[in-house]
């Protein structure tokens, strides 16, 4: 039998005194991050808004629960309407605490601003108290029972259902209508779209302080913070770790200590860097050979806070490496627990999250850009939501991250080599089709900071324009090599090059343009310093590599098609989903100048630095799960590329070409096989995951073909499997399968070994060691076959230089036959 309340300690989560910040404690969640602070001892909501909550993660409430916090205004003013109180029994969509945090609904009991005590829905002739004065407000649940007490007013309400008072809880400060509690979800709702009116507005602004819990259930190991959560990655012995923490705006220290044997060892130390409140951990000379479990400390509030986790071992022995492949993580379905689980069953070697870690309308309150204070608040809360998401992988799993346009609140991205985006800020497809970046300089480098300061260190790491930031790296791990890509930061604007087209967001609105004509040879894409390193990394097979891949935020070819007359991708999100085998007619291929499919000519230059290091590609950003394989001079001349699906998305993409493509595949002939795209690109379509029907619930989610991807590499054949899988499927389940199409495995040579009848003479056994075959100082490839016999393959007749290992070259002429 549960002790009586009143016997029960009760537990005051910790609000430390002499300490002002915006990050509370490790206690609580706070909607929106930017409008609370801890200011000595006290929680305070400083910004009038739509449901603005402070949610309580290590205690919940149950039929037998006490709650008492002191409140007060801040402020003279004469307070507008609204109320401040609690908000108990929360509950999300998706049963998770995380979930109930963000967006879950409850019975909210509380104190109007005109004084009347409401318990869950507001009435005529309630108690009144003084709101414009501190009190004491006391909510007690007994059974069906809920009695709140303000000051010296009560308001009683009998027969309260079990389920409205059993969940989570919080403090609320609430401008706007009272609206009955909990919410009603309609057949339509999925609970995605439950959230009250969150606009900032009127003038309710409370503080709370003492909050008391007594009763319910205690859930100590939900604290979150103030060491959030961790990435890193090795490559060629230097291990980099970054750690997020909340927003302490103060000096803090963490520490990395290594599990030496009994013990811990000290092994690196790093300030906080304050605006991206992220501390950089590096060492030098880390052993690979073992995996080596740590714990990072930091000192906070008088406590010693620690999160903890195991650098894996390189995986150089391993037959057979997996690779997790991740894109656009909206918010729907956070935090994304199947993917998660899904993961975890896979067992990943390495991760990659390909861009758009957050979203503008991430956690709902929309997305602050000014001032500078609050958008950099803004972001981290959204971005602490992915870390939310995914952090126990990423505190073991190597991992690595690229900013896409969206993580720098850019629709669409064009950033000319760093430059500022002229325009009104407000003005959000005028001022991006300018080229360049909307927001601040310091707050872009921010961003990056949270996402990338973990990789390895740029091949040139000189800023661009105003300062920005690099990232792109090359990264080894278990033998395989990647070049890891910026695709935004170089590329030009179109709007600035093709004035006729009449470009709009990426699209021309000129409808006569043709988009085949609209090469401008001089336009970037990667610029002149990534161009440089790619050539550079495909000649470089050192350390044992055995294979290649390059990432980058998206594909390089536009697949995408819609029906005429629509000229933009405005109404993606408002087409008909057909059932799933089902094909939409009538549709034409698309002139989105977002894709990398422009500019054509280095469109064209980057595969062919690709072909010369036989790699694959890895992309997403699209909300379209494909596989294609890149046509330069022909079809299938080049790389094959996996684009993953969205995490989450609200912008469906989809593949409905009128006519079906050359050679196409057994299972799809009417969308796979050989095409070109609407600016004339030559790409083969192995297999596409269109929007469908599928018949999981939360439709509203599952109907946008999410999920995620997995290359697997077979280290002795050499043979690479790439597979999208829907979020919804259990891959631990027998009979799991993944979206029609895949799993579609390829050999590594087929990303660029010339084909047709020429060769060279044979090479009887390659012992392992890298072939590399030029003609007249241009390499034509370079690559580490299987050992044995390998008959290198030329594009045609003439004398090509042949080098094998480090033996000197040799100039033989090709074959025909």
């Amino acid at each position: 039998m549960a002790a009586p309340l009143a016997a029960q300690t009760p537990a005051q989560p910790l609000l430390p005194s002499g300490v002002t910040r915006p990050w509370i404690s490790a206690d609580f969640w706070t909607n929106p991050l930017q409008d609370w602070r801890l200011a000595d001892g006290r929680l305070e909501c400083i910004v009038s808004g739509g449901d603005r909550n402070a949610f309580v993660l290590t205690h919940e409430s149950s039929t037998r629960f006490r709650a008492e916090v002191e409140l007060g205004p801040l402020g003279e003013a004469p307070l507008t309407e609204g109320f401040a109180g609690f908000r108990i029994g929360i509950g999300g969509y998706f049963k998770d605490y995380r979930d109930s945090a963000v967006r879950g609904i409850g019975l909210d009991c509380g104190v109007a601003t005109d004084g009347r005590l409401f318990i869950g829905e507001l009435r005529a002739g309630a108690p009144v108290a003084d709101a414009r004065n501190p009190l004491k407000l006391t909510l007690a649940v007994d059974g069906r029972r809920v009695t709140l007490t303000a000051g010296s007013v009560e308001l009683t309400r009998d027969n309260v259902p079990e389920a409205w008072t059993t969940g989570g809880i919080a403090v609320v400060c609430h401008a706007g209508p009272i609206v009955a509690t909990p919410q009603k979800r309609g057949a339509a709702d999925t609970g995605f779209n439950s959230r009250r009116g969150t606009a900032r507005e009127g003038n309710v602004r409370f503080w709370f302080r003492n909050l008391r819990l007594q009763g319910g259930t205690p859930r100590p190991e939900r604290v979150f913070g103030p060491l959030l959560f961790n990435q890193y990655t090795v490559t060629r012995r230097t291990l980099k770790m970054s750690v997020q923490c909340g927003p302490l705006d103060a000096a803090a220290q963490v520490e990395l200590q290594i599990r030496e044997g009994a013990s811990w060892k000290a092994a690196a130390t790093a300030p906080v860097d304050i605006p991206s409140a992220t501390a950089l951990l590096r060492v030098e000379n880390w052993d690979g050979t073992k995996a080596v479990p740590y714990r990072v400390r930091m000192n906070l509030d008088g406590t010693t806070h620690t999160l903890t986790g195991t650098i894996a071992r390189d995986p150089l022995n391993k037959p057979k490496l997996v690779i997790g492949a991740l894109t656009c993580q909206n918010d729907l379905a956070f935090p994304h627990t199947t993917i998660f689980n899904n993961l975890s069953h896979a067992k990943p070697d390495i991760l990659f999250f390909t861009g758009d870690q957050i979203y503008e309308r991430s956690g709902d309150y929309g997305n602050q850009m000014t001032p500078a204070a609050a958008a950099r608040l803004d972001y981290l809360r959204k971005w602490f939501l992915f870390g939310w998401t995914w952090g126990k992988h990423t505190a073991n799993i190597p991992c690595v991250c690229l900013p896409d346009d969206h993580d720098v609140y850019h629709g669409n991205l064009w950033g000319c080599g760093g430059r500022k985006a002229v325009g009104r800020l407000n003005a959000a497809q005028e001022i991006q089709d300018s080229g360049g970046y909307k927001m601040p300089a310091d707050w872009v480098n921010m961003v990056q900071r949270t996402q990338t300061c973990h990789l390895p260190d740029p091949p040139d790491a000189a800023p661009v324009d105003q300062g920005i930031t690099v990232h792109y790296c090359h990264v080894q791990w278990g033998g395989m090599s990647f070049a890891v890509l910026e695709d935004r930061k170089w590329k030009s604007a179109p709007k600035e090059w093709m004035p006729e087209a009449d470009i709009y967001n990426g699209w021309p609105r000129n409808e006569s343009w043709d988009a085949r004509n609209g090469d401008k040879p001089g336009a970037q894409m990667l610029g002149p310093r990534q161009e440089k390193f790619l050539e550079d990394w495909a000649s470089d097979w050192s350390n044992g590599t055995f294979i290649k891949a390059a990432v980058s935020a998206t594909i390089f070819c536009n697949l995408a098609t819609l029906p005429p007359p629509a000229t933009t991708d405005a109404v993606t999100g408002k087409l008909p989903v057909q059932p799933v085998g089902g094909y939409a007619e009538g549709e034409v291929t698309t002139r989105d100048h977002d894709s990398n499919a422009w500019p054509q000519t280095r469109r064209n230059a980057v595969l062919r630095s690709l072909r010369k290091a036989l790699a694959f590609h890895i992309a997403g950003d699209q909300h379209l799960a494909s596989t294609v394989q890149y046509g330069i001079e022909d079809w299938n001349d080049a790389a094959f590329a996996l684009c993953t699906p969205a995490i989450s998305n609200v912008f469906p993409r989809r593949w409905f070409p009128p006519e079906p493509g050359k050679n196409p595949l057994p299972h799809s002939p009417r969308n796979t096989g050989e095409f070109h795209d609407a600016f004339g690109n030559k790409i083969t379509v192995h297999a596409v995951a269109n929007p469908a029907k599928f018949g999981v619930e939360p439709v509203i989610h599952t109907e946008r073909a999410v999920g995620f991807g997995l290359i697997e590499i077979d280290r002795a054949t050499r043979r690479v499997t790439f597979t999208n899988w829907p979020a919804w499927v259990d891959m631990a389940q027998p009979g799991a399968k993944p979206y029609p199409g895949w799993p579609i495995s390829f050999d590594a040579s087929a990303c660029g070994l010339p084909r047709g009848r020429w060769t060279l003479p044979p090479i009887e056994d390659t012992k392992g060691e890298v072939v590399a075959v030029s003609r007249e100082g241009d390499l034509i490839y370079k690559f580490r076959p299987r050992s044995g016999r390998f008959v290198p393959p030329v594009p045609g007749p003439g004398d090509y230089t042949v080098q094998i290992g480090s033996a000197k070259p040799v100039t033989q002429p090709a074959r025909n036959g």
